[in-house]
């Protein structure tokens, strides 16, 4: 099979973001509609239910590289959050503990890595974790 270019790939996901995802739950867009590398991106995360982060919005900044979609994307969030693969002091999220991007490969996307951190916040060891207060950021 072809090898789809990155630019390709990239605006495949933008439209597909900016047509929503599934229930909503989950949503990305380019931060800077003139980025022509499509490079910076923002992603929205709405905490799922029946958890500590039930009605809780997240805002996270993505980042794709000159080689995405062959090496996954950074993920930063912009919300502060407690979850075992974000760190305390930025908010970076560390690839080799989110399996998502750690088992990377190319046919995996934004909207894979949104829809799974979103997933962890619901799973049984991080649906009750203490979290910072509500509106608090990383920067």
């Amino acid at each position: 099979m072809a090898k789809v270019p990155r630019n390709f790939r990239l605006l495949e996901e933008l439209e597909k973001g900016e047509k929503g995802i599934g229930d909503g739950s989950c949503s990305y867009g380019l931060e800077d509609s003139d980025d022509i590398l499509m490079s910076n991106w923002n992603g929205t995360i709405i905490g799922p239910g029946h958890t500590v982060h039930e009605n809780r919005i997240y805002s996270l900044k993505i980042h794709c590289g000159d080689n995405y979609p062959d090496l996954p994307p950074t993920i930063q969030f912009i919300s502060r959050v407690n979850l075992p693969f974000v760190s305390q002091i930025d908010g970076k999220v560390d690839p080799s503990k989110l399996p998502v991007l750690s088992n990377w490969s190319r046919n995996k996307s934004i909207e894979t890595i949104l829809v799974e951190i979103r997933r962890e916040m619901a799973s049984f060891n991080n649906r009750k974790l203490p979290q910072p207060p509500e509106g608090s950021n990383f920067f």
